[in-house]
């Protein structure tokens, strides 16, 4: 009785910590591999249609999504490369390398919005003759495929930063297909030149919009700045009210990846509690801040107050 008493206890525990954790397991890697052969495949199709048709509009799309496929590969790159395990070098292991990949699928994109721009003015400057009802049916194609993908990455795009990313871009891609395909029809039925290298800007336009924020926040990260969706006042305010807890302060939060975060705090306690009452105290602080999303904690103990940062 006393061993199943054990045993319950245990998972209990073990359900209760995973809990704190972000799942990133064979799923989110699944979507990531299917999402990068469906969007591969995509990408030859809408470059050879896209030379085809001499359509700008299926060539800056195509080129979108050929960063969308780098994007993915790089995101899931990173994500394998959290899972290795901690050097004497690298003492955090490689999970920083989830925020990089963040910031350089932003920067990816922004570069992709630099050339598609370029060339739409080039386009309104000398426009050319497109086969409208080719570039919609393939960018009907370009629905389904960014839809399926967005699809696969929709209930976790809430829980990390490189997930959100591909989220939003593969979503971003499938609204801009639509938009593509009524070029297409409004080109075969008005002849007008100039709706194409627009759809382009639009496009642009889209674009620079869904991955603004994406670029800052990875921004910030990268610079080691307390995670926009961290409180810092409701720590502070937690740790204050626990028992023993006299003051706080030294507090420094910063990303370790997109999904896991750490924080150092210096605790003044008051008088007279024992080592025990000290230990017990620190391993309550740590269980809350889990809750508060804060993976990794250090906390320096003081019975008074002092000044110097690295006493």
């Amino acid at each position: 009785m006393r061993q199943l008493v054990l045993l319950l206890f245990n998972k209990q525990n073990m359900a209760h910590d995973h809990a704190h954790h972000i799942p990133a397991g064979r799923s989110l890697n699944t979507a990531f591999v299917v999402g990068i052969i469906l969007n591969s495949v995509f990408v030859i199709i809408e470059f050879a249609t896209g030379f085809y048709t001499n359509s700008l509009a299926l060539l800056s799309d195509a080129g979108h999504n050929l960063s969308d496929v780098g994007t993915l590969a790089l995101s899931l790159f990173a994500f394998q490369m959290t899972k290795q395990k901690a050097s004497a070098t690298y003492t955090y292991g490689f999970h920083k390398g989830t925020i990089l990949a963040s910031l350089a699928n932003a920067v990816i994109l922004l570069i992709a919005v630099g050339s598609i721009g370029w060339e739409a003015i080039q386009r309104f400057m000398t426009p050319e003759e497109t086969q409208g009802n080719i570039i919609s049916a393939v960018a009907g194609i370009g629905i389904i495929v960014n839809t399926v993908s967005a699809f696969m990455f929709f209930r976790d795009k809430e829980k990390d930063l490189n997930v959100k990313g591909a989220y939003l871009h593969l979503a971003v891609d499938a609204l801009v297909s639509i938009g593509v395909v009524i070029a297409g029809f409004l080109i075969s039925y008005t002849g007008l030149k100039w709706i194409d290298p627009l759809i382009s800007l639009l496009i642009m336009v889209v674009v620079l919009y869904s991955s603004w924020g994406l670029l800052t926040e990875s921004l910030r990260l990268s610079l080691d700045a307390v995670p926009k969706y961290i409180d810092p006042e409701k720590i502070k305010n937690k740790l204050l009210n626990m028992k023993g807890v006299k003051d706080i302060h030294h507090i420094h939060i910063w990303a370790m990846s997109t999904t896991k975060n750490a924080m150092t705090a210096h605790l003044l306690l008051h008088e007279g509690l024992s080592e025990k009452d000290i230990a017990d105290l620190k391993h309550q602080a740590k269980h809350e801040l889990e809750h508060l999303n804060i993976q990794h904690v250090t906390l320096e103990t003081e019975v008074k107050v002092c000044d110097d940062e690295d006493c």
